[in-house]
């Protein structure tokens, strides 16, 4: 499915340029979160996300094939209706040669640019995540010998020794002898740690003044790999749209006519590249499609799963009735601002826990240290269950 997006002419602009370089680890990011999350329930996938590298690089090389194969376009810019072509500057000048300028001309792509667009498009990026992973490991390792001392010692690196001082056994691991192997490889890291981050930084650099040079106008390569290739990125017209899908069934014709073998065998091979051509046509399509759709039924599930795990809320208890006041104990006042022990208004107002009733602080305080009992109610009561009331209603 092909999409007409923006701008005027063949020159793409620089929101499309941009957009189909961030699909692609868009896409990445959207499958690797959708394993993820189907890991959970299936442990077998938990072998796919050990290698993602290779495997999302390896379907990438598929898809990036066939798409330049067929539409002389990454798997991203066929997306949007863009086409890569080869460019031929052509120097043309007046009959004195006083003016002299250049003439841009585009043509297909040649079979040797088609495969170093797949180098540049799937090779250099996994290499690009591999150099990135095996810095974040030795940076990592770097932290822990700064905070846990030298990388050589562990915790088993010791010398056991005798009564007398003498050592008896040395279980150093730095004793052991190393492979050459192993050697090598740790130089090759050290080496990835000490060059990568100016090789990081070079490229992002590169990268921004071509987009800035492509934003302003002022070339037609949006990247270096592009300018290296010799490659403009260009809006597909209409009749190249239909030459596309006329040139794809032209080249799976003649892959037809090269079948051999028994009748029943050209009818399996004939089944299946039909099965092959199909998944590869509504890739592009296909992958967006299932990643949104399969975000959509996670919004939904995970909608239901919480309503149903919701807990249940009940509405508060009514609250306990107050305790009788008992016969033998003092009468209430009819005033409820007075304190029932003195009758005057209560002053430094204090409540017993016990019964809930309110007093002066003073005299419920000696009441309470004399009698261990509320006033009112005769409930057993302490002095540590007398609490201060900052709000006398």
């Amino acid at each position: 499915m092909l999409f007409q997006v923006g701008g005027q002419g063949t020159r793409p602009t620089f929101f499309e340029m941009a957009a189909a370089q961030q699909l692609p680890s868009s896409l990445r990011a959207a499958l690797t979160y959708s394993l993820g999350v189907l890991a959970l329930r299936r442990p077998f996938i938990h072998k796919i996300l050990d290698y993602e590298d290779e495997c999302f690089a390896l379907l990438m090389l598929v898809l990036e094939t066939h798409s330049l194969r067929t539409t002389d376009g990454s798997f991203a810019e066929s997306l949007y209706g863009l086409r890569r072509r080869a460019v031929k500057i052509k120097v043309k000048g007046d009959n004195k040669g006083s003016d002299v300028g250049e003439e841009i001309n585009h043509t297909g792509l040649e079979k040797r640019q088609k495969v170093l667009s797949v180098v540049f498009l799937v090779i250099l990026p996994y290499l690009r995540s591999k150099l990135h992973s095996i810095y974040n490991k030795e940076r990592e390792v770097v932290l822990q010998a700064t905070l846990w001392g030298h990388e050589g010692e562990r915790f088993g690196d010791t010398d056991y020794f005798d009564g007398a001082g003498n050592s008896i056994v040395s279980t150093s691991s730095s004793d052991a002898e190393e492979s050459v192997r192993d050697r090598l490889r740790k130089k090759i890291r050290k080496i990835v740690a000490a060059f990568y981050p100016w090789i990081h930084a070079g490229n992002e650099g590169f990268s921004f003044a071509y987009q800035l040079l492509y934003l302003l106008d002022a070339t037609g390569f949006y990247s270096l790999g592009l300018h290296a290739l010799g490659i403009h990125v260009c809006r597909a017209t209409g009749q190249e749209l239909m030459d596309t899908s006329s040139r794809i069934s032209k080249i799976r014709s003649r892959e037809r006519e090269r079948l051999r073998g028994p009748p029943w065998l050209k009818a399996v091979q004939s089944g299946l590249l039909s099965c092959a051509y199909g998944v590869l046509d509504y890739a592009q399509t296909g992958l967006i499609a299932a990643v949104f759709f399969f975000k959509m039924m996670e919004w939904w599930y995970q909608s239901a799963e919480e309503r149903m795990s919701a807990p249940t809320v009940y509405p508060p208890p009514p609250p306990p009735p107050p305790p009788k006041v008992a016969k033998e104990g003092i009468p209430l006042p009819s005033d409820r601002t007075l304190c029932p022990l003195c009758s005057q208004k209560r002053a430094n107002p204090s409540v017993v826990s016990v019964s809930g009733f309110v007093f002066c602080y003073s005299c419920i305080f000696r009441y309470v240290s004399q009698y261990k009992r509320c006033p009112v109610t005769l409930m057993p009561a302490t002095v540590d269950q007398i609490r201060r009331l900052f709000d006398d209603v």
